[in-house]
């Protein structure tokens, strides 16, 4: 079939790899629910949308013949209102460990072909993300456990998806918070993958405590006012067999961060990205019984964080500028700034390199994403267009 001519993937092989009769393999290609990566990794197949028994963003490596499995991100859902997600998700538990919930983008870190690489949560390639990879984990332990993926978060200024200045990284560094087998997905406990992590000098997320379940509640209340207080994102609460499924609760602050940014180019931002935070925000005043005080403050924060970035960008396009996303990234080697250009562009995105720098044996680039559809929704808005 043609699609298959164009992957050059074996699909009755794949199919018995994966567990799947062909006949839905190849319902899954032609539906394009499986996406072929580009140039140097066209052996590398990522799953799009809906695939039976696998997470999107789940990678097949085709080895000449024999496969790999690299899922996706498990769905992690969120805690609205701790102690009852706590009692109804861990009741068998006597204990959780929690865990920082940075705030930065997920990667998964494999090795391919003797080199380190980093598939993005959609299972792409990043190239600037595997460049970076490349000088932060030692090698040896993918040499040593082939059949581990480590699972990290990428956070820092230097950073082309969510730039954060709060954790004192210079540039951008990369936290690991979960290790799991391939092909099953089945995660290792966390006490033996912070072990790992730490044998072979990975940096790690904050393992915050392990409390005992009646008193979880409240400790972990107070770990998310003072995670707000310095401007952190939140907790992942663990299983520490990881056997139960984790959950997640972020701080007020990071919500409203979020709306900050994504207002700011608010024809871009998903509704339900931005309605998601504002519920967060009702259900946690509820569950912390704020006075009329406290309450009438969140709702003033609340109300900033969206108003704010809105009216100074409008301001800023009627004044003849044009909106964006401006970032630096930092690489070893300079063929990186222009593969990444060409990645950003694939995806249908406006991109403008700007200086680059050499800083002793590493290049900076300067790059500006520009947002084009809040510049031209503003605009048209400001030149008497209709909202539809």
């Amino acid at each position: 079939m043609k699609g298959y001519r164009k992957m050059d993937l074996d699909v009755e092989k794949a199919a018995e790899f994966l567990e799947l009769p062909s006949s839905r393999l190849s319902e899954i290609i032609e539906k394009g629910n499986l996406k072929q990566n580009w140039d140097e990794y066209n052996r590398i197949y990522r799953f799009e949308g809906h695939a039976p028994q696998l997470e999107d963003g789940s990678v097949l490596i085709d080895n000449s013949g024999s496969f790999e499995l690299i899922r996706g991100f498990p769905k992690i859902k969120r805690a609205m209102l701790l102690e009852p997600a706590l009692k109804n998700n861990f009741s068998d538990l006597t204990s959780v460990a929690v865990e920082e919930k940075m705030n930065g983008y997920n990667i998964r870190v494999v090795d391919y072909k003797g080199e380190l690489i980093a598939f993005t949560r959609s299972g792409h390639v990043c190239p600037y993300s595997t460049e970076r990879v490349r000088n932060f984990l030692d090698r040896d332990f993918f040499e040593e456990h082939p059949d581990i993926v480590v699972y990290g978060e990428m956070t820092g200024p230097e950073n082309p998806y969510v730039q954060k200045h709060v954790y004192g990284i210079e540039s951008l560094d990369l936290f690991v918070f979960d290790m799991r087998y391939k092909d099953t997905g089945k995660a290792l406990e966390i006490h033996r993958r912070r072990k790992l992590a730490e044998k072979y000098g990975f940096n790690q997320v904050n393992l915050l405590g392990e409390f005992n379940i009646k008193e979880a509640p409240v400790r972990i209340t107070n770990i998310i006012r003072e995670l707000g207080k310095i401007g952190h994102e939140g907790v992942v609460i663990k299983d520490p067999k990881m056997v139960l499924q984790p959950i997640k609760y972020t701080c007020s602050e990071s919500n409203r961060s979020d709306l900050q940014q994504a207002f700011k180019f608010y024809n871009e931002a998903g509704r339900d990205y931005l309605y998601s935070r504002v519920i967060r925000e009702g259900f946690q005043s509820h569950e912390w019984e704020e006075n009329e005080e406290d309450f009438r403050k969140r709702c003033l924060l609340l109300g900033e964080s969206i108003l704010r970035p809105m009216k100074e960008t409008i301001a800023k396009v009627q004044s003849g500028e044009r909106i964006s996303d401006d970032f630096i990234i930092r690489v070893r080697n300079k063929s990186v700034i222009y593969k990444f250009r060409s990645y950003l562009e694939r995806f249908g995105l406006h991109v403008v390199l700007g200086k680059i720098e050499k800083k002793g044996n590493e290049y900076t680039a300067e790059f500006r994403k520009i947002n084009k559809s809040t510049n031209d929704k503003t605009l048209a808005m400001l030149e008497g267009q209709l909202w539809s």
